[in-house]
């Protein structure tokens, strides 16, 4: 049994979950589930950003200790795994004792290493992306994610990272590893960042000025930069630095949204390399979900919350959406009204009607529960899953739900059954067969409605309440 080790980003917890994050975690959820499904032992990590100055500005507003502030928001999105249906394994907190030891124990290396240094340099910084920002990547002398926000002006002497010294490094990592970065226009993105030369960047901060971080090993007067220190996260649940193989989980695979490009596939990779430790195996880089094709704001009153979803489509409701509806690399729309017409169409008049034709069929018909002799799993379909092709392998399912929507359609066994029952009972008897595959494939991405099919097959009973009511 090989080990898989897959993990997410880690939201700030100064607001709430939203369906942005819905959709990355889902996403890994999935590839977690498939790699368990295949044989693999399997560990999937997410968690939560608890240190930084945005954080530490809230808690002052609301007179609150930092760690209070975190304690008190933190569970709302280890609280998610329930209504998403989620089988993360580990809920890590850079706040967290385990955490702090290994960020510092990367510093160390890094430092002992040659990649860390000491100097005084003026930066535009912006707090909204906890990033210094390069005029070239400003619009209108604003950062674009963050334009509402003015950049801080900062003269003070921090520790730097030696991002400069890794860029042929980094460069020579991405020719030997062509996949490391999905999809490819993304890894082209982050290849033409860095053959434009890197920037050493600072990762500290003055403790008198924003106390709240992970203080620098044998410099108290500094605490590490919120960067550094989060991007550690991805390693530290692991054991590490007290287990040096990782426990055999790492290199992990890696999800994010495409405003992480740069932390996930050029910082965290040099960081790695500059601690002597092993990259990450892939990284997957997700697109963002707009609505009407405008970004989700709460000034524009457009943020969706996918509990409010859940609570009225159900959960595999809102997996199948932005598993299928919602594009896994490119930004994706997300509208309420959409949202219905997709249900409507593809889970109660698509999945959930023909599964509840199928088995009204058996019930009917067959005098017993047939046996199950599991057909193997179309290749096509593995290495879609193997590829990270989430979207479409949703697509040959549902092209399966619309093949024997046709076979159905085209031999009517439920007329056939009158005249040639062995014939009729032959094509149920396979329908069901077929039905079952399909739920198989289904079991990573809807996992409620995969066993609810699969229950229903073993007792060769129909559907009292339809899987997908229509709304």
């Amino acid at each position: 049994m090989s080990k898989f080790y897959i993990t997410t980003t880690t939201p700030y917890v100064n607001g709430e979950p939203h369906i942005g994050f819905a959709k990355e975690i889902i996403f890994a959820d999935v590839i977690a589930r498939w790699r368990k499904i295949m044989g693999d032992e399997v560990r999937f990590n997410t968690g939560t950003d608890e240190h930084g100055q945005k954080i530490y500005e809230k808690a002052g507003e609301l007179g609150k200790a930092p760690q209070t502030y975190v304690d008190e928001l933190a569970p709302r999105f280890e609280a998610l795994k329930e209504p998403l249906n989620l089988s993360f394994t580990d809920f890590s907190r850079t706040s967290s004792e385990q955490h702090k030891k290994a960020a510092q124990e990367m510093w160390k290396r890094c430092m002992d290493n040659g990649y860390i240094y000491k100097a005084k340099q003026i930066i535009k910084y912006c707090v909204g992306c906890e990033l210094e920002k390069t005029d070239s990547e400003l619009e209108d002398g604003k950062c674009p994610i963050h334009p509402n926000r003015d950049l801080e002006i900062r003269e003070e002497e921090n520790y730097f990272f030696k991002f400069s010294a890794l860029q042929e490094k980094l460069l020579n990592f991405y020719n030997s590893n062509p996949s490391f970065v999905i999809p490819n226009f993304r890894f082209n993105e982050i290849k033409k960042f860095v053959l434009a030369g890197l920037r050493d960047f600072s990762i500290s901060r003055l403790k008198e000025k924003m106390s709240w971080g992970v203080p620098v090993p044998g410099d108290p007067a500094h605490v590490m930069y919120v960067w550094f220190d989060a991007l550690v996260i991805y390693i530290s649940p692991l054991g590490w630095p007290q287990k040096a193989d990782f426990d055999g989980w790492w290199p992990g695979t890696q999800v994010c949204g495409k405003d992480n490009l740069r932390q996930q596939t050029a910082i965290w990779q040099a960081m790695l390399m500059a601690a002597g430790l092993q990259n990450s195996i892939q990284v997957a880089v997700l697109g963002f979900i707009t609505s009407e094709g405008q970004k989700m704001s709460k000034s524009l009153g457009n943020v969706v919350n996918p509990l409010d979803v859940v609570k009225e489509y159900g959960t595999d409701a809102l997996r199948y959406y932005l598993l299928r509806e919602i594009s896994s690399f490119e930004d994706g729309d997300f509208t309420m009204t959409r949202f219905r017409e997709a249900y409507n169409a593809n889970l109660a008049n698509g999945l959930g009607n023909l599964a509840s034709r199928i088995m009204k069929m058996a019930e009917t018909n067959l005098t017993t529960p047939i046996t199950i002799l599991e057909r193997t799993i179309p290749e096509e379909f593995i290495n879609l899953m193997h590829n990270l092709e989430l979207q479409k392998a949703c697509d040959y399912i549902w092209n399966e739900i619309g093949r024997l929507d046709t076979l159905i359609q085209s031999s009517q066994p439920f007329k056939l059954i009158k005249t040639e029952p062995k014939k009729a009972r032959d094509i149920i008897s396979d329908l069901v067969i077929d039905l079952y595959t399909i739920a198989r494939m289904l079991s990573a991405f809807l996992p409620a409605t995969s066993g609810a099919i699969k229950e229903a097959i073993k007792l060769n009973k129909s559907f009292v309440v339809p899987i997908f009511p229509r709304k």
